[in-house]
């Protein structure tokens, strides 16, 4: 023991959660530790069942031991590690189950986010050893066990992954399955493709192969279809051979038929032209930072159905399974981005974060690649794509990333010049934020026409690309008014959004496919000159009550969805959790 020993709870970020102004912005190693009673059947039987040790997230770099044995380190945060811990069980006396985590915050330029350590050695300004933590993105770089952390057994033999792609027409479709299987070569593997009633609409055999689905519920989003979110579950059971002992494990994946296509102009859901109307999030909230939280999470929901968003991106990290999950249940389609943020120094262009970088693709692409909801990758947010290193970083990453899933478009998210970005070649979509009005001309409204249609023309001219202004708005103070609109007040984001809409709906005629707003909520971020206590720029304040600009977005986002006669779904509410 090196420091004082509190309690915290999991999931949460620690920095909020005491009086202590030196946890609020503390770098470096913490120590988390628990110990639960296993039921003794996970201890017994030949063969024993495997125990798993599961972290949803912890951020950033993990080291875990169980009873003292080191079983797992993982480095990066936002997406699940996992340990078989069944070695350091056996024979053991004891049901007793110690889990310790020794976990830093640190970034460095090649970490995903990349940052750096400032140490500040001007002996007559600061104290001896005197560092901060330098980081190119604008938000709170919250940090501890984020997500869950469970234990769970599977059989000797078990499931180790299923990956499923679908293709459709009106009257069929395919499913297309492969399933892997360790712990045994002796196995059979039974497929059953179970429609929401729970009636059997095909089945299977076997590691690999294909399900036919006749005149299948296609998975549409929210405000496309007045069915949205059409899931059905595909039921695995596996028989196999152990020493002897037949053991039978089953995993049921939930399962949306639905295609993606990009053309010049459009982009297709089901060969149907979609337009994104939807938010930018961020994982963050007051007291728990971003810990996971369902009420939160259901409210956030709930808002989104009430604005009419059918979409939003996982700026700038991937969220928790949980939230994904009711984006396949609800219909609201997903940009899912890697913690790709704050690229900025030409060190995190090199080799290792290279590597690290791919790495992260492969794990979230585990993760997320039979999600309905998922229709894009994004592999970055605002990185220095003008740098010259740029353009085989991305191309590599982009690469590699539809090389693990040729099934989906890949992107990243770009505020560069268009005649300078080494990265926009390799995209199969043209994600721009800009912030002309804000950050560029500010209190200039007049500008965004002539700037806005400029950068959509340039860009299109150049690429012949689809495009979607993934970030614009503007900070407003909930309750501050000025009418001539003014900065910073209710009225002045409203114009804002305003002038904005008027050039997307010239736009969306021709080649422009969505629009997301920065953002639904205000967020924490650093401390700084040009933020009062986090960002400002949500349409709902951090509490995620309405500002005026919130009822702006309603509206048109509700007519955009009855233009494409849309039928809204009937909104009932049901029991998640029993």
């Amino acid at each position: 023991q090196t420091g004082p020993v509190i309690d915290m709870p999991v999931p949460a970020s620690f920095n909020d959660i005491t009086q202590d102004p030196s946890l609020e912005n503390y770098i470096g190693w913490v120590w988390y530790e628990k110990e639960v009673l296993l039921p003794l059947r996970w201890l017994q039987g030949d063969p024993a069942p495997r125990v798993v040790l599961r972290f949803g997230s912890a951020h950033y770099y993990s080291i875990v031991w169980v009873n003292g044995v080191q079983v797992v380190e993982h480095e990066g945060g936002h997406l699940p590690f996992e340990a078989d811990i069944s070695s350091v069980l056996q024979g053991s006396s004891s049901a007793l189950c110690r889990i310790t985590l020794a976990l830093n915050n640190t970034l460095s330029p090649h970490t995903l986010p990349p940052g750096s350590i400032q140490y500040m050695t001007d002996k007559a300004r600061y104290p001896r050893n005197y560092f901060v933590q330098d980081i190119k993105f604008d938000f709170f770089n919250y940090a501890g066990i984020h997500r869950p952390v469970v234990l769970y057994t599977t059989p000797a033999a078990y499931i180790d992954d299923i990956t499923v792609t679908t293709t459709s027409s009106d009257t069929v479709a395919m499913v297309q399955y492969q399933v892997s299987v360790l712990g045994s070569t002796a196995s059979s593997l039974s497929l059953s493709l179970r429609d929401r009633e729970g009636k059997v609409v095909a089945t299977g055999d076997g590691p690999v192969g294909e399900l036919k689905v006749l005149n299948p519920n296609l998975w549409w989003p929210y405000l496309m279809h007045e069915n949205p979110g059409y899931l059905y579950s595909l039921e695995v059971q596996l028989q196999a051979q152990v020493g002897g002992v037949l053991l039978e494990d089953v995993y049921t994946l939930p399962l949306g038929i639905r295609t993606v296509h990009v053309t010049s102009t459009q982009f297709l859901i089901n060969g149907r032209p979609f337009y994104f109307h939807g938010v930018n999030k961020h994982e963050d909230a007051d007291i728990r930072g971003k810990g996971l939280d369902w009420p939160l999470i259901v409210k956030d929901f709930n808002l989104l159905r009430w604005l009419g968003a059918n979409s939003f991106r996982t700026s700038h990290y991937p969220y928790a399974e949980e939230i994904m999950d009711l984006c396949d249940a609800y219909g609201i389609v997903v940009i899912d981005e890697s913690p790709g943020v704050g690229i900025k120094l030409p060190e995190s262009f090199g080799n290792k974060s290279l590597q690290h970088h791919l790495a992260v693709m492969e794990e979230l692409v585990r993760r997320d690649k039979n999600r309905p909801s998922v229709v894009m990758w994004s592999v970055a947010n605002e990185p220095a794509s003008e740098l010259p290193p740029a353009a085989h970083y991305f191309k590599t990453v982009i690469a590699h990333t539809k090389a693990l899933d040729p099934s989906r478009p890949v992107t990243f998210v770009t505020d560069a010049n268009y005649a300078l970005d080494h990265g926009a070649p390799y995209v199969d979509v043209i994600c721009v934020n800009s912030y002309f009005s804000w950050y560029h001309d500010p209190g200039h409204l007049e500008v965004i026409p002539l700037q806005l249609t400029a950068q959509f023309e340039n860009w299109y001219k150049t690429y012949q690309k689809p495009i979607i202004q993934s970030e614009y708005g503007a900070d407003s103070v909930p309750g501050l008014h000025s009418d001539p609109p003014l900065m910073f007040s209710e009225e002045y984001q409203q114009a804002l959004l305003r002038q904005y809409h008027a050039v997307f709906d010239k736009k969306r005629k021709e080649y422009v496919i969505g629009e997301l707003i920065w953002n639904f909520a205000d967020f924490m971020t650093n401390q700084g000159t040009t933020r009062v206590l986090g960002n400002k720029k949500g349409i709902f304040t951090r509490q995620r009550q309405p500002k005026a600009a919130a009822f702006v977005l309603r509206d048109r986002y509700w007519k955009l969805a009855n233009e494409s006669s849309c039928l809204p779904p009937v909104i009932t509410s049901h029991s998640l959790f029993l």
